[in-house]
């Protein structure tokens, strides 16, 4: 078996990789689009520093925008921290709920009025 050895600063070692292999990059059955539509998708985006916000944001308030940035800006400890409070929170208004719909049953305020 027989090694060959380069020196990494040789003409040799960089002639060595050069390849004159031809390609023809025309032909699309040799260069097929990955994932179709993504070319036109690319290029009917825009750059979104230039133009108008997107459409949800047009709806947003200067409220929403600040809790965005808010929540943008949290750790992953204290975005968890914050989701398991909401979580709480709406546990303890579906209890609120419960209650008062099962004291409405009782006081007959949700009985639709005879006729």
């Amino acid at each position: 078996m027989m090694l060959m050895k380069f020196s990494p600063s040789g003409d040799d070692f960089e002639s060595s990789l050069l390849s004159f292999e031809k390609l023809d990059r025309a032909s699309p059955d040799l260069w097929p689009e990955q994932l179709p539509g993504v070319a036109e998708f690319a290029a009917s985006c825009k750059n979104p520093i230039t133009d108008s916000p997107p459409k949800w944001m047009a709806e947003l308030e200067n409220d929403d925008i600040d809790m965005l940035k808010e929540l943008g800006s949290l750790t992953t400890a204290n975005l968890m921290e914050k989701v398991k409070g909401l979580q709480n929170l709406a546990y303890q208004l579906g209890l609120e709920e419960s209650r008062e719909m099962t004291r409405g049953k009782f006081l007959n305020i949700l009985e639709r009025p005879k006729k």
